[in-house]
């Protein structure tokens, strides 16, 4: 295997990741829905548990859990922010 190879694999997988996430930003539309105010957004409560949740899933996937945290926490703030937006429209 080549590096060529590797940065070819690194874009195919960030094309599955980018179609995931896509998928889940339909979801996080459909919830601001549900919604009443900024707090429900936020929603720290349930930030711990997907990110409790996560940390294990990662461990068991072989994937380090402090760095599924981290992009766990980032892909939840910017979703937040995202829905913060359309939450105020």
């Amino acid at each position: 295997m080549s590096l060529a190879d590797v940065r070819s694999r690194f874009d195919d997988l960030d094309t599955q990741l980018v179609a995931l996430l896509a998928r889940r930003q339909e979801l996080v539309e459909a919830a601001a829905a549900f919604k009443s105010d900024e707090h429900a957004v936020r929603a720290p409560d349930r930030v711990e548990q997907v990110v409790t949740a996560v940390r294990a899933k990662a461990v068991d996937a072989g994937l380090d859990a402090t760095v599924a945290e981290a992009i766990w926490r980032a892909m939840i703030t910017a979703f937040t922010e995202l829905e913060l937006d359309r939450h105020r429209r």
